[in-house]
């Protein structure tokens, strides 16, 4: 996929060649929207397009849902004062991320950190049912359509288990045996 693939930095895999992902998720864990990009794409300017992409819908990005304001709990990456009062401004986005570790300008409460990390660890249960559950990971799509498509299909697959385990009462994550079959 020349033109659209890089190489870009993971913490989780280190140096990598592909795409990154920008999923935007409920507190219940329901995908609202997605996006990618060149692995090499800062969180920052990928988070411009996506909050842009929502405010002024295109048929281009109708992936990245509709148009919501409100409160988006993020990781490091996404830091930045400015970038925050701009998105906020512009979109309505408030973004909540924890300080780094050596931040000495915040430091967080103890209660509000652990609430942070409850809502971070949904975020990343569902990165991992996108990527290794679901086989994300694996894939080696040779058109760009080719992978928006199976991204696609992986995102209405990962919402209809949660909506699958809702009706049956199940806890609304819990896809390992469900996928059994």
């Amino acid at each position: 996929m020349a033109g659209y693939a890089d190489i870009g930095w993971s913490n989780r895999l280190g140096w990598y060649e592909g795409f990154r992902l920008l999923v935007a998720v409920s507190p219940t864990g329901v995908i609202t929207g997605f996006g990618f990009g060149a692995a090499s794409t800062a969180d920052q300017p990928m988070a411009e397009t996506f909050f842009a992409a929502r405010e002024h819908p295109s048929p281009r990005l109708a992936s990245v849902g509709p148009t919501t304001s409100g409160c988006y709990v993020a990781d490091k990456g996404f830091e930045g004062s400015e970038n925050h009062r701009r998105w906020l401004e512009r979109y309505g986005a408030l973004l909540v991320h924890p300080p780094k570790r050596n931040s000495p300008k915040r430091s967080w409460p103890k209660r509000l950190r652990r609430w942070v990390a409850g809502l971070r660890q949904i975020v990343e249960s569902v990165y991992d049912k996108l990527l290794n559950t679901f086989g994300l990971h694996g894939e080696r799509p040779h058109q760009l359509s080719g992978l928006r498509a199976r991204l696609a299909a992986r995102v209405a697959l990962h919402n209809f288990c949660i909506r699958f385990n809702d009706q049956l009462g199940r806890p609304r994550l819990a896809f390992a045996d469900l996928l059994g079959w």
